[in-house]
């Protein structure tokens, strides 16, 4: 896969919905009932980061779930880039980005939205072909102000700002031109989900899946 194939199906992952839910999934038991919640209110794409030994199997749950898009974040390695394929993923979500872990995604056909902060990170992306990039940590990296900042001389790069982002601040960010969605955890707080609450989370991503952009 090319970097501008990569990106091509990155954007159309980030036009699904305005907001994209950033899961962390320590059961996987509860996965299919969750991703059922969250596409039932309107969030198809979501990212299943691979920070708890559960995370492998909870892709391979969601996957099943008809409607949904199911992505894996906190990608760091090559393996990672595998492992999530191997269990479903249709795409991948990194924190920054590096050749090797560019080249694993590339390889392995896996479109990737990396990780950019600054001017300089997104630019040597955007030189790679990447047009479509996560803008992290959001809010400590100044958040909408900055990314529009960043927007006004490099104009070709959409980002999915994740890091801060909340229902408060959301459409800060949604009203942005360079800003295609945005990733956030607020649709399903853990509470809700060690209550097995899936009317109330499908009640938050209907909330967020109105917000306008």
């Amino acid at each position: 896969m090319t970097p501008q194939d990569a990106s091509a199906a990155a954007a159309e992952i980030c036009n699904l919905a305005p907001v994209v839910p950033v899961l962390v999934v320590d059961d996987a038991a509860i996965a299919a009932a969750l991703a059922e919640a969250l596409v039932a209110g309107g969030l198809p794409a979501l990212e299943v980061t691979l920070r708890t030994p559960a995370a492998l199997d909870v892709i391979r749950e969601m996957a099943k779930v008809p409607g949904g898009a199911v992505g894996a974040g906190t990608l760091l390695t090559p393996k990672d880039v595998e492992d999530a394929k191997a269990a479903g993923a249709t795409f991948g979500v990194s924190p920054g980005a590096t050749d090797i872990l560019l080249d694993a995604c590339e390889a392995n056909d896996l479109p990737l939205l990396p990780g950019a902060a600054t001017a300089s990170e997104a630019m040597r992306l955007l030189e790679r072909g990447y047009r479509v990039q996560k803008f992290f940590p959001a809010e400590a990296n100044g958040g909408a102000v900055a990314l529009k900042a960043i927007g006004a001389p490099i104009p070709q790069v959409k980002f999915c700002p994740t890091g801060g982002v909340s229902l408060k601040n959301a459409h800060d960010y949604l009203s942005l031109s360079n800003t295609l969605c945005v990733g956030g955890s607020w649709v399903a707080p853990k509470d809700k989900v060690a209550a097995a609450d899936w009317a109330g989370i499908t009640a938050l991503a209907r909330e967020a899946a109105a917000l306008p952009r």
